[in-house]
């Protein structure tokens, strides 16, 4: 398994704690700032954008590469022998 998705699966279960830690608390009766809940989201949201904008220009990167080695293979081969 690859590391992203390592991460990914570790910011999934982080969500699901954090819910699971927030309604307790608030089950308990004490508050939870909106703040605190805003600035978690936020940064797991970031996260996974920052993930998937780095993966999207792997695949990019890693495409061109492919076009240019097989248009190179292709240059000097006659097709008639």
């Amino acid at each position: 398994m690859r590391f992203s998705k390592w991460i990914v699966a570790m910011i999934i279960a982080m969500n699901a704690l954090f819910c699971v830690a927030v309604l307790y608390i608030n089950y308990r009766g004490f508050y939870v700032s909106d703040a605190l809940i805003g600035a978690w989201f936020g940064f797991t949201t970031a996260e996974l954008w920052g993930l998937a904008f780095i993966k999207g220009k792997e695949i990019k990167h890693a495409d061109s590469d492919c076009d240019v080695e097989i248009d190179e293979d292709l240059k000097g081969d006659d097709i008639d022998g």
